[in-house]
């Protein structure tokens, strides 16, 4: 058992390094500054499994302040992914002094740190323990302010792509979910075997996530335009729609909202934009001579929907013609998305569950039987 164990370490160890790599270098040159905060919190998260990398090295002491630097690093590793995930839904962020509030508590964590480790005069067990308490507490309210932000991020992009899933940051939301379980299951099992070290079944299951964050990691995509003043139009719609009511906002009057209204269902219909896999409303504004802000705001206000919830409308009106074809039948249901404008098999399930309430399958089986 001790043999899987360290197996399972170094490769665990193996995982965290070569991913924390990846990411920092970021070979897709995607959402940068997101990723530089992310290999940070990969590093540190990784230094967790350094006792136990060491004491596969033989070695069995190291100095005090090694271990307390070490220490008083690892207590920003909720800290940095939850600046991660700030990077990832707003690149435009930029630090101010409001984020100072983070530093009380950090600073309460190196006073007990330093008392632990240099004053002997000291209770070292009960320190021990609200130095535990403040990093769960700590790990658990970062990890639920993530996914928090990561909730309105994904309301927020539904203003703007026609395709949310492959920037919905759901992998994220799984990150999150994995500090969550594992601050709280982590200390349960510490208080109940009094363990200095996580078991192997809990490292196997940590190799399991990082190779998943891998996977997701190197398969996201820029999530908001890279052009300055196409991202400006972007950021804000946010704004806009924070205030929306129509006795509090009112960008155009209600002929100029209906001559749009009425131009962009002629262009649907004659057109078919929506069609097009990468479709946003930065191009269909450029489509239809207006600009981003009067579009989205017909479609919120003219058709009481987002600009998702409208292209993909349409789009699943087309795959349901289609799949309700007999002559379409040599077609694959991947097939069908790309004909209908959707770009993965994966985005045209999800989307098509959540407009008819069935899957593309269920979909056709059930018109096959009319």
């Amino acid at each position: 058992m001790m043999y899987i164990d360290r197996l399972i370490v170094i490769f665990l160890l193996g995982g965290f390094a070569l991913l924390t790599m990846l990411v920092l270098f970021n070979p897709l040159k995607v959402n940068k500054k997101a990723n530089i905060w992310l290999g940070l919190f990969l590093f540190l998260w990784g230094t967790f499994w350094v006792d136990e990398a060491l004491d596969i090295l033989g070695i069995q002491t190291v100095s005090r302040s090694f271990s307390f630097v070490l220490s008083f690093l690892q207590f920003f590793t909720p800290l940095t992914f939850y600046y991660s995930v700030v990077y990832f839904t707003n690149p435009t962020f930029s630090f101010s002094l409001k984020e100072a509030k983070h530093l009380p508590l950090a600073f309460l964590f190196l006073v007990l740190l330093s008392l632990s480790f240099f004053y002997d005069k000291v209770d070292k067990n009960s320190l021990t323990t609200w130095l535990t308490v403040i990093m769960l507490i700590q790990s658990l309210f970062y990890a639920l302010y993530s996914c928090e932000m990561i909730n309105r991020h994904q309301k927020k992009i539904q203003q703007f792509s026609s395709d949310t899933y492959p920037i919905s940051l759901n992998w994220l939301k799984y990150i999150a979910y994995t500090i969550l379980g594992s601050g709280i299951i982590i200390t349960i099992y510490n208080i109940i075997f009094t363990a200095e070290r996580p078991s192997t079944y809990m490292n196997f299951a940590f190799l399991i996530a990082i190779y998943f964050i891998a996977y997701y990691s190197l398969k996201q995509e820029e999530v908001y335009p890279t052009e300055p003043q196409q991202a400006e139009s972007v950021f804000s719609l946010d704004e806009e729609n924070k205030t929306s009511e129509p006795q509090k906002f009112r960008l155009l009057s209600e002929e100029e909202t209906e001559l749009i209204k009425q131009k962009l269902l002629v262009i649907m219909e004659s057109e078919a934009p929506y069609l097009d896999g990468d479709l946003n409303l930065i191009k269909l504004a450029k489509l239809m001579g207006v600009t981003p802000h009067q579009l989205s705001y017909v479609i919120n206000t003219g058709f009481n929907e987002n600009f998702f919830q409208f292209i993909n409308k349409y789009r699943i009106e087309k795959a349901k013609q289609l799949l309700g074809d007999s002559k379409n039948n040599n077609l694959s249901i991947l097939g069908i998305a790309f004909e209908s404008g959707f770009n993965s098999k994966t985005s045209f399930n999800i989307t098509f569950k959540k407009f008819t309430d069935l899957t593309p399958s269920e979909f056709k089986k059930k018109s096959s039987n009319l």
